[in-house]
This record gives C-alpha cells, sequence and structure tokens, in this order.
C-alpha cells in the first residue's frame, strides 16, 4: 500500500478532518481518540518501549538529553513527557535550584511517570503538570528547554502545538523534538515497514493485551511530516537555526531550534 511506505506531508486539518493513524476522522475528535489509545497503553508503554525499539530507544533519548545542554538552575519543560525517561535525567542535571516540568495531555501516561519518578527519589524540583501542547498553560518566556519526545505525531494541530512551544521559551532557548521519522534508504524503509504493519501490532497484542493502539502507533507514524517538511514547520512559526539528525537510518531523526 503506498501509504504505508511514504510519509504524507498533508495539512493536519483539511476542511474539518484530520487523520487518526490512516483513516479520516473529524478533527475535534482525534484528542480525545489519541487520549483512548495511551490510556490503554499507560501500564505497560516502558516495558513496550524496550521491546519495540530492542532498547534503543534509551540510546536517542540520550543523545537528546547531551543535544538539549541544560546545566544547573535551568528551567525545562519535558512536554508529552508520559512515563518521565527525560525528566528524571533533567531532574538530577538542572539540580535543587532548577525545575523540571514533566507535561502530558495523558492523565493516565502522567500518573505512571509521577509513581516512578517518586519511586526513583526524584520529587524536590519535579513539578507535573495535565496540558494540551496547543494551548499550554505557562506564561510567556518561561522555559530554558522544552523537549518532546514521541509525541508530536499525535498531536491534532503540530503547527499551533509548535507555536505555543515558541512562545514559552525564553529568547535564547531551545526546542528538541524527537520523533519517528522517514527512512533514508529505500531497503530500510521496506524492513521497517514490515516490522511495523506485521509485527509491532502483534507484539503490542503479546506484551500489553492491545494489538489495535499499537496499530494505530505504527500508522502514525507513516502520517508524520519527514524531516525536512518538521523542519519548515518550526521555522514557519519563528524557530531560528533549525537543524535536524538522522538516527538509527532516519527512523528517528532529533530536530533541534532556538527562540532569540
Amino acid at each position: 500500500m503506498e501509504k504505508q511506505t511514504q510519509t504524507l506531508n498533508a495539512p493536519d486539518i483539511e476542511n474539518g478532518k484530520t487523520h487518526f493513524g490512516f483513516k479520516q476522522v473529524d478533527a475535534q475528535d482525534k484528542e480525545s481518540m489519541v487520549a483512548d489509545v495511551f490510556h490503554n497503553v499507560a501500564a505497560k508503554y516502558d516495558i513496550m518501549n524496550d521491546v519495540m525499539s530492542l532498547g534503543i530507544h534509551r540510546i536517542w533519548k540520550r543523545f537528546t538529553i547531551d543535544s538539549a545542554g541544560a546545566r544547573k538552575g535551568q528551567q525545562v519543560l519535558d512536554l508529552a513527557g508520559g512515563t518521565g525517561d527525560l525528566t528524571a535525567k533533567f531532574s538530577r542535571i538542572v539540580g535543587p535550584t532548577g525545575r523540571v516540568t514533566l507535561s502530558d495531555i495523558n492523565p493516565s501516561m502522567l500518573e505512571v511517570g509521577k509513581d516512578k519518578l517518586r519511586d526513583m527519589g526524584l520529587v524536590q524540583n519535579i513539578d507535573y503538570v495535565e496540558a494540551n501542547a496547543e494551548e499550554l498553560p505557562f506564561p510567556d518566556n518561561q522555559f530554558d528547554i522544552v523537549t518532546m519526545a514521541f509525541g508530536l505525531r499525535n498531536v491534532t494541530n503540530k503547527s499551533k502545538a509548535l507555536a505555543s512551544i515558541y512562545r514559552v521559551l525564553k529568547p535564547g532557548g531551545r526546542l528538541l523534538v524527537l520523533e519517528f521519522s522517514k527512512p533514508t534508504s529505500e531497503g530500510l524503509s521496506k524492513i521497517y515497514d514490515a516490522y511495523s504493519f506485521h509485527l509491532l501490532p502483534k507484539m503490542g497484542k503479546l506484551v500489553a493485551n492491545d494489538e489495535e493502539s499499537y496499530r494505530y502507533l505504527a500508522e502514525s507514524i507513516r502520517m508524520h511530516p519527514d524531516q525536512e517538511t518538521l523542519k519548515s514547520m518550526m521555522e514557519d512559526v519563528g524557530f531560528e537555526n533549525t537543524t535536524y539528525t538522522n538516527m538509527t537510518g532516519g527512523i528517528v531523526a532529533l530536530h533541534k531550534g532556538y527562540k532569540f
């Protein structure tokens, strides 16, 4: 199927419709549909991340942390931060004089993250905020760094979310978007398609007893903008010095942009 082997760069919303995986749905319904997916997967989310990526997601996240250049005393927003992998690292880096805000639109994911971080003894410098990335409830110019790992593709209006992130960043602040992207070779793309559409849903059923949610997640990756398109979208809302780094052959890309 053509749309399984290409990232489609169509607008997020057109004539009141948007995509939910490969399906066309009313734009107003997507948020609740995505919420249902993540309510379903929250409890097994960390286990499935390790299973799906063979643990490589930890390397991708480590590279994101290193690229962020966080320092003691800074304010960091881990947006769509889910179960708090990046928040845990940032909490230790910024120290007691800094703050990390773990924010997610999904209360189930946020609760799992909160429990995990508290079990790790990380309680002093972390705030938890349930929020929609398109309408962030923070003041202008609050954060030194915003990260968004594997969350942007689930947002209904990505450009609106990027503009909202730009607003809450301080001048000189930076955004890092870690997201699945478009493989750089046709051979890898074919292998990745076979894995995503045949093995991944079956793994979801076996480990999390949820085949359909993982089918949606695979489809949502294909509908996400490719590397150059996302770079342009960031620039359109004001980000400068925007770059991206492909990892694992472009299966994942880290986009970085600055607010000046």
